[in-house]
């Protein structure tokens, strides 16, 4: 049969139209393309599709408003502190673990100003030690509602240390790479742009450099401040071999706060931190940098969970007082890997507040004490910045009224 031209046919099917082209027409076929169809009343008898027992298992079983419907009864306070455990491990070898308490639970890093922060970062070339010790409060410091409001302690000298403490997941090395020149630069420029009023620089322990890298700490302490004067600067420094000159060096670099960490209690330093690490040390270079430079802040922080005892603590609390430090942090040692110290107890957030109080009755000017503190965490910084302003003011103050008082007495010009 010839091929019959293209034709628009229409066709009546009850209420409903159907739009057809055809091809060809044939005895037997016809090709169509069908609009969609009006819906067709319920008057109309129409046949619903018979239920699957699938479907019917799914509906009689727990809906989605039971997994989020918070139908479950809140916790009391003595269940939501209470360490849970669990048997792990292949049968017949197993061994008994305390499961992370939800006190030390923090959310995902997530949001904007954390990807900000972590670009600006990336692109001159930084280290933060909020990545590289898997700091747990990254999401909080970092994820604030703009910049100002952040805290990102920058690490200074290279991600690769000296030594090997057994509590920190930074890389180690006896030769790590050189330091960057142009880092000091970069870090006063980074820190400008972001427009903090208080900046945490730490730095890894550089025992292959003469000087442990207090020169190349200091000229970045400099730079910050000439770029932005008004900027307050802590720095968490380490003990550099022993030489008092280098932290003296320090001290007197521009900074605000000097922070050096005891970490844990006297007995189990040993254990604990890397073996050119001591307590007594320790002690020493706050004292130093407390003598070095009048009305500097000094600051150290002590981790629990080591399996440190009660006297133990107090005995370290006084050798701080005895070198007069200002600041102390309590916070719970988190094992980073399993390559690390074990965790010997999960301290509850009753005793951390327990120690605080003792530490202020003690005489510290501020005490920063909970679970997820750490030595620099922003909680303690807006009570610091504070301090800090209120004794600048006072001492201009103090210069101003004695200017007066030669102008007075002795008939100079203020």
């Amino acid at each position: 049969m010839a091929a019959v031209a293209p034709k628009l046919l229409y066709a009546s099917r009850g209420a409903s139209t159907i739009r057809c082209t055809a091809t060809r027409i044939l005895p037997s076929t016809v090709r169509c393309l069908a609009t969609a169809a009006p819906e067709a009343s319920a008057t109309e008898g129409t046949t619903q599709r018979r239920p699957t027992s699938f479907k019917d298992r799914l509906n009689s079983g727990p809906s989605f408003s039971d997994f989020v419907g918070g139908r479950e009864e809140p916790l009391s306070q003595e269940e939501a502190l209470e360490l849970k455990t669990a048997m792990v491990g292949p049968k017949g070898k197993q061994k008994q673990i305390v499961r992370l308490p939800e006190w030390l639970k923090t959310p995902v890093p997530v949001g904007t100003n954390f990807k900000k922060i972590r670009h600006d970062l990336r692109g001159l070339n930084l280290h933060t030690v909020c990545e590289e010790a898997r700091c747990p409060n990254i999401s909080d410091c970092w994820g604030g509602s703009d910049k100002s409001a952040a805290t990102a302690t920058i690490m200074l000298m290279g991600d690769t240390c000296t030594r090997g403490c057994r509590f920190c997941s930074v890389k180690t090395s006896r030769a790590p790479p050189p330091l960057d020149p142009h880092e000091p630069e970069h870090t006063a420029e980074a820190l400008s742009r972001w427009g903090l009023g208080y900046v945490v620089l730490t730095a890894v322990d550089r025992d292959d450099l003469a000087d442990g890298g207090a020169h190349h700490f200091a000229e970045t302490v400099s730079k910050i401040k000439s770029k932005a004067p008004g900027m307050l600067v802590e720095a968490l420094t380490g003990d550099y071999g022993g030489d008092m000159e280098m932290v003296s060096l320090m001290a007197r670099s521009g900074l605000d706060v000097y922070a050096h960490n005891v970490e844990t209690v006297e007995a189990l330093t040993a254990g604990v931190r890397d073996r050119r690490a001591t307590f007594r040390r320790s002690i020493e270079v706050l004292d130093a940098a407390k003598k070095a430079k009048e009305g500097l802040i000094t600051k150290t922080s002590i981790m629990l969970g080591f399996g440190e005892t009660e006297e133990q603590l107090w005995d370290t609390l006084r050798a701080l007082r005895a070198v007069d430090v200002d600041v102390v942090t309590f916070g719970q040692y988190m094992r980073p890997t399993k390559r690390h110290m074990k965790v010997e107890s999960y301290i509850t957030p009753a005793t951390f507040e327990l120690w605080r109080q003792r530490a202020l009755d003690m005489g510290f000017l501020y005490c920063a004490s909970g679970p997820l503190v750490r030595s620099s965490y922003k909680a303690g910084e807006a009570f610091i910045e504070n301090v800090v302003k209120k004794r600048a003011s006072k001492a201009q103050t103090t210069m101003a009224d004695a200017a007066g008082e030669v102008n007075k007495n002795g008939g100079l010009a203020v």
